[in-house]
């Protein structure tokens, strides 16, 4: 493994000395996979392209990330930044490094929006996005190349379960009661995160070397602590996967959604729109105390499942209630 992570150093080396103009560019790449870009741009495609689609993603994202998170607790692997002082650090990552988040729901995210459309210039576009998307983290310095194929790999395995399974999954699922609907969507949020504890446990007393906090503290002054064992973001993955599938049931009991609209309506809707997640998001977060103990991390699940109840139930009942938009069919 040292030798896989030696040469991973060396190929880092090499992007980063060929320029900040590498870097800047990667930069920018690097935030379409960020969390606030995902959900800025996922409620916008369900209340003002296509609510389908826009669950889909979701969903999607969520089902990803949260793998994501319990495969880098399996695999406990460092960040180039952490492992090496040759590395520069151009951003800061909190958690383990393999598979690369990134790759990962690049894949799951833009693979399903051009499965959505099902025409080859928006597989072409999928794709650029996605190599692109794992280069920009080998040039920041946060992820090895094995993190980013992996990534890959795994994204291309959760993408094709996705799409092969969502039709018997919403078929088999559409024949029970609503209300036997939203416990087997909260069930499945609740076998997320046993299964990130199970994976927390497995690690039993591995601890993080105390060579990784120091060299990543050195590479990116100021950043947060280095935290990989955290289960907050596992947490917040499972409460907003509950909250879009129960804001879907809810919807779908309503008579759905049509997203389609004049211009007007559809920016008066984004607005109102994303006013409601930043309150959700950003005002209860300011509000709920944090940390990886029992309460803050319950107060963390209910923040996160009102985000995505508002985003695929609240907000769009809302907006049909406003005259802003009209029940599907």
């Amino acid at each position: 493994m040292e030798q896989i992570l030696d040469t991973g150093i060396v190929i880092i080396v090499f992007l980063q000395g060929l320029g900040l103009w590498l870097v800047e560019s990667m930069r920018l790449i690097s935030y379409l996979g960020v969390e606030e870009f995902y959900l800025f741009v996922a409620p916008v495609v369900f209340w003002c392209v296509n609510a389908t689609v826009g669950l889909r993603i979701g969903l999607g994202l969520m089902a990803s990330n949260s793998l994501n998170t319990i495969l880098k607790l399996l695999l406990h692997g460092p960040r180039p930044y952490w492992y090496s002082p040759e590395v520069k650090a151009f951003s800061s990552e909190t958690s383990f490094g393999s598979p690369s988040a990134h790759a990962q729901n690049a894949v799951v995210v833009w693979g399903l929006l051009a499965n959505s459309i099902k025409r080859s210039w928006a597989w072409i576009l999928a794709i650029a996005i996605m190599l692109l998307t794992g280069i920009s983290r080998l040039a920041l310095g946060v992820h090895f190349p094995h993190d980013v194929l992996l990534g890959y790999l795994v994204g291309i395995l959760v993408l094709w379960a996705f799409i092969a399974l969502e039709k018997p999954v919403y078929t088999w699922l559409a024949r029970k009661p609503v209300n036997t609907q939203i416990a087997l969507s909260f069930a499945a949020s609740i076998v997320i995160l046993l299964a990130g504890m199970l994976a927390r446990l497995s690690l039993g007393d591995w601890s993080v070397p105390a060579s990784w906090s120091t060299l990543a503290a050195q590479a990116a002054p100021g950043s947060d602590p280095i935290a990989p064992l955290a289960l907050s973001g596992l947490v917040s993955n499972a409460g907003v996967f509950f909250g879009l599938a129960w804001g879907a049931i809810w919807l779908k009991k309503g008579g759905w959604f049509d997203a389609r609209g004049p211009a007007w309506q559809l920016i008066v809707r984004f607005l109102i729109g994303i006013a409601g997640v930043f309150v959700l998001w950003m005002g209860l977060g300011a509000v709920f105390p944090r940390g990886e103990t029992l309460l803050p991390l319950l107060l963390r699940y209910t923040r996160y499942t009102l985000v995505g109840l508002w985003v695929a139930g609240i907000a769009p009942l809302l907006f049909i209630r406003l005259g802003l938009a009209r029940k599907a069919g």
